[in-house]
């Protein structure tokens, strides 16, 4: 899943997809009613892929919490996050990030990231298939082994 072009922009509810470039910014298309429209330099715009979760030793990134909320709600959408109550959020996002710094991730914090979940859940967005392709390429090479050179080992007992 490519979050460099999933953008948050502040000020604006919801997700939007980057289609395209201008000049003087970008033409984005909203994830909930696929309307268009340009978005300009000076507006405060993050992609998704910056985000990240403070924890009490450093962060995590979103797309690892939006692949947690995926296994752990079995590929259903989290019940409407803006109506759950604190209490329950916090429950929820303590099985998602055990760790979160209880003091800089606040609740609106987590109900955004289970809306956008439930948005890019909505828009078939969620696709976690490459990074686990990524993973076993890694897992599966093995380093090369240098073999050491007899030439130059013979030379040196010659000299």
């Amino acid at each position: 899943m490519d979050l460099t072009k999933i953008l948050s922009i502040s000020g604006k509810p919801g997700l939007f997809k980057m289609v395209g470039e201008t000049k003087n910014g970008l033409i984005v298309e909203s994830l909930e009613d696929n309307k268009k429209f340009p978005v300009f330099s000076h507006e405060q715009i993050s992609s998704l892929k910056e985000i990240s979760i403070y924890t009490e030793t450093d962060s995590v990134s979103l797309k690892d919490v939006l692949k947690k909320v995926r296994e752990l709600q079995d590929d259903k959408p989290v019940d409407n996050p803006k109506k759950a109550s604190a209490d329950d959020l916090k429950a929820l996002f303590e099985q998602l990030v055990p760790d979160y710094d209880k003091e800089a991730v606040y609740i609106s914090d987590m109900k955004k990231v289970l809306t956008w979940y439930n948005l890019l859940l909505k828009n078939d967005m969620l696709d976690f298939t490459e990074d686990e392709e990524d993973e076993t390429t890694e897992t599966d090479e093995k380093p090369s082994e240098e073999k050491p050179d007899k030439e130059k080992d013979t030379d040196e007992k010659e000299a």
